[in-house]
């Protein structure tokens, strides 16, 4: 019999990087307060042949996969970060959080085409701008705006979108509805939620809609709501920010000030 001693065995080793999986790089679930967080990897970090179907199925296992931490019907935040998201994509998100009792409540995205796919399909949505914060420290310097946001749409009750520029809506805002922008807000259609322009502190901020029936207007810190009484006729209106306070003005009227202004 041969001793432990006289016995050769093979040990393959592995290399300690070869052992470390990035989180960052993984579909992740984490609770942050009384909301979950679905956090998509960056695109841009990912390697070449990552595709959406590999997204899908770490997805898929992360919701069934383990103990369900959280509450029946909790509110997601879907951190999409730079991924590309259709419409079908982001319903099919959607439904699989419906499948084990979570419903998406917002997107995070700082891909247009995500955000614009987010609010057509009837979710809330924020677009972020790595270089642009919706808020920035008071002692920041001013930097220049995202680019508009275009969207054709009704924004509907309990839908709140966040762009780090100008919004432009073909359609109308309904009660219950939310824009904030850090730019302008221009509602071709009834404006009758929200709107906050120059949310980044920017004094300089306009909304105008076809139709001003606002819930709230805000500019920078000014606020305004509507009249208690409704208008007997409507014109297409400017909101603006006075020395007095939000000031709302016919567009024809506030157009020849303006336009006088830069003249002189």
């Amino acid at each position: 019999m041969s001793s432990d001693s006289d016995q050769q065995s093979e040990v393959s080793t592995v290399s300690p990087s070869e052992l470390v999986v990035d989180c960052n790089l993984q579909v992740r679930l984490k609770s942050e307060g009384e909301r979950l967080l679905l956090i998509l990897p960056p695109e841009s970090e990912l390697p070449g042949a990552a595709i959406w179907s590999d997204l899908w199925e770490q997805l898929k296992q992360r919701l069934n996969g383990g103990e369900r931490f959280w509450q029946p019907k909790a509110a997601v935040h879907l951190l999409a970060q730079d991924q590309l998201l259709d419409v079908q994509k982001l319903q099919a998100i959607a439904e699989a959080l419906s499948e084990v009792e979570l419903q998406l409540a917002r997107i995070h995205t700082s891909r247009r085409q995500t955000a614009v796919a987010a609010a057509t399909g009837g979710y809330s949505v924020e677009q972020q701008s790595p270089d642009y914060p919706l808020h920035p420290k008071p002692s920041e310097p001013a930097e220049s705006l995202a680019e508009p946001l275009y969207l054709q749409i009704t924004v509907r009750n309990g839908v709140e979108i966040r762009h780090p520029g100008t919004i432009v809506i073909l359609g109308d805002l309904n009660p219950g509805g939310s824009l904030i922008a850090a730019g302008d807000i221009f509602v071709w259609g009834r404006l009758r939620g929200v709107a906050h322009a120059g949310a980044n502190g920017n004094r300089e901020g306009r909304i105008m809609a076809l139709q001003m029936e606002p819930t709230q207007l805000r500019i920078a810190d000014a606020v305004a709501r509507a009249p208690g009484k409704p208008l007997s006729e409507y014109h297409p209106e400017v909101a603006y920010v006075t020395p007095e306070g939000i000031r709302i003005a016919k567009a024809t009227d506030f157009a020849k000030t303006h336009f006088s202004m830069l003249n002189q």
